[in-house]
């Protein structure tokens, strides 16, 4: 069997940027797609699914987690990511991280619906800590758009 390049594999990918259901099925095909289709998914993350706001907790260093430790949060104890998926990240939309930070406490049980100075303070923390981490690891841009 004949294989192309990986610009070509990059170039074919790279049409279905939006398309996040059917890339992540042809990540699933092979080792080979699959490292070529991990960078495309993760450059842009769409960070209101709180699933994405869990492995980017399991990414922080000790000193990023210690920023969480007055406000006892509890961190995800899941193993590693098998990728270093914040490497990948190019944009971040600051508004996506700031809901999917306060979707993530709500669901872990925090009363976010509050609005004291407490729970500002907490979704402060977690979003400093993540931004700390993504500055750390990637080569990103913090947008509102």
């Amino acid at each position: 069997m004949i294989t192309l390049p990986n610009e070509c594999y990059y170039a074919i990918f790279n049409n279905l940027c939006h398309d996040y259901k059917n890339l992540f099925s042809c990540a699933l095909v092979n080792r080979h797609w699959c490292r070529v289709i991990i960078p495309i998914l993760w450059s842009k993350p769409k960070l209101k699914n709180i699933k994405l706001i869990r492995i980017f907790l399991l990414t922080l260093n000790v000193n990023e987690q210690a920023l969480l430790i007055p406000f006892k949060i509890t961190l995800p104890s899941h193993p590693k990511p098998l990728f270093e998926y914040t490497n990948y990240i190019t944009s971040i939309n600051s508004d996506y991280l700031h809901n999917g930070v306060r979707s993530w406490l709500t669901c872990e049980g925090f009363e976010m619906y509050k609005r004291d100075e407490a729970s500002h303070e907490l979704e402060n923390a977690v979003e400093s800590s993540l931004i700390v981490m993504l500055l750390r690891t990637s080569n990103i841009c913090i947008s509102k758009d």
